[in-house]
Order: structure tokens, then sequence, then C-alpha cells
């Protein structure tokens, strides 16, 4: 089910420095910029993303980082984990023009996670 990790979302309230800190520190490209959002592509295709404290769309990601997990049929794996105890957030979000599409959960320890399906 599981095919890897793909994603890595982050809310902040110190935004600019871990931007900063990411870009400059650890050597991450910047694919994408604007006002409390920045995302980074990571060589291996995976995705970065810094959300800062005006940002309304991610107030969800109150635990921590949020990983996303790869998968190959994010319906399949969403109704497992459904099974499994998982609590979704939302409906399945689809990118129109890419046609990938994530979905956040929250785990049975209460932290929030994603899958994530990537078109190959």
């Amino acid at each position: 089910m599981i095919k890897g990790l793909s994603w890595l979302g982050i809310r902040t309230e110190r935004y600019e420095d871990l931007v900063s800190f990411l870009n400059e520190g650890m050597g991450l490209p910047i694919d994408h910029d604007e006002a409390d959002f920045t995302a980074f592509k990571l060589p291996d295709g995976s995705t970065v993303e810094v959300f800062g404290p005006t940002d309304q769309d991610h107030r969800h990601f109150s635990t921590g980082p949020v990983a996303g997990f790869l998968v190959e049929d994010i319906e399949q794996a969403r109704e497992r984990l459904e099974a499994a105890g998982a609590e979704f957030i939302g409906p399945v979000h689809r990118g129109e023009e890419t046609g990938q599409a994530w979905s956040h959960f929250r785990a049975p320890d209460g932290n929030v996670y994603e899958l994530t399906y990537v078109p190959s």
C-alpha cells in the first residue's frame, strides 16, 4: 500500500527563519514562493512545504510536521486506514492540473499525516 514518503508539510510561527534554514543551511532549492508559503522540490521528486502564521488552509497541522505517505490508490488506502482507526480531515483533494491527490488524517497517536497520490 505505502510506496514511500513524498511530502512533508510544516506549519511554523518562525516561517522566515525556517525557510532560510532549509534553503541556505540545507541547500534545498525553492520551487514556489509566496506570502507565508514556500515549497522546496527535492532531487528525488518529493516536496517540502512550509506554511507561515497567516496561512489559513493548514490550521489542522497542529501536532508538528506532517508527513505525506505515497500510495498507488488513494481511495483504497483511505478505506483501509479508516478501518484501522484513522480519522480523516475533510475529503480527498485533487490537483486539477497535476492529477495529484492528497488527504489528511489523524492517526490513533493523535498526530496528523497525509496520504499522497502522484500519477506516474
